[in-house]
């Protein structure tokens, strides 16, 4: 589960698993300061954004931030070859339009159309609305947690990212599985962990900590 998981998110063509957990890492340890890859209050909103993610000083992965994944060979295979889950994405949704086209002509559908439409329109989406959180996510929203960054919550983010726009609450505590950490900040990805998690295909799913609820609790009092 865990190779097919990972091999699930390569066909975002976001490069592999270890190499967005390095960068996510390091982002967490040096947040909007001089050592972060995607500040926009460090580099400027279209860097932080984009511009950082096209510089080949930022292709390596960083093994050396990931140790407890890189012990799964699975894991740095798709790692390395990150390429090969993208290519085969993309021939299979042509070969679907092709076969679609063959059995029922009348949808009028091609390969080229279902290629366009499944695999580049909607990589450049999931792109953007993921890296949004980069750029939009430390600029536009409030702050509940006084973090020494510039992480914001965003309701409109997090309906795009299906509740990765809780972004202070995960710079407060990024342990959690949970980003909204109340029931009314709507966090799909947590529901859809939660649901797995009932079935024993994961496990171990970490909730906020009560300490930081009394924390919220306190400064609601001291205002």
């Amino acid at each position: 589960m865990q190779f097919l998981f990972a091999a699930w998110g390569n066909t975002s063509v976001q490069r592999g698993a270890l190499w967005w957990a390095s960068v996510h890492r390091h982002h967490h340890r040096h947040s909007d300061k001089e050592e972060d890859a995607h500040s926009p209050g460090v580099r400027g909103f279209v860097w932080s954004h984009i511009g950082w993610m096209t510089s080949s000083r930022n292709f390596p992965t960083d093994y050396r931030s990931v140790r407890d994944l890189a012990q799964f060979r699975e894991l740095v295979f798709l790692n390395r070859f990150d390429m090969i889950v993208p290519a085969a994405f993309g021939i299979a949704l042509f070969g679907l339009g092709a076969l679609l086209n063959w059995l029922w002509p009348d949808l009028g559908t091609s390969g080229a159309q279902i290629f366009v439409w499944g695999f580049f329109v909607s990589t450049s989406v999931l792109l953007h609305g993921t890296l949004f959180i980069n750029s939009l996510a430390h600029v536009w929203g409030n702050k509940r947690f006084d973090t020494d960054d510039d992480s914001r919550n965003n309701f409109w983010l997090a309906l795009v990212t299906l509740g990765e726009g809780w972004h202070n609450n995960h710079h407060r505590f990024m342990g959690a599985a949970r980003q909204g950490f109340y029931w009314w900040e709507i966090d799909i990805t947590y529901y859809l962990l939660k649901a797995l998690s009932f079935t024993g295909i994961i496990w171990d799913v970490k909730p906020v900590p009560r300490s930081i609820y009394e924390e919220v609790r306190g400064s609601r009092s001291a205002a």
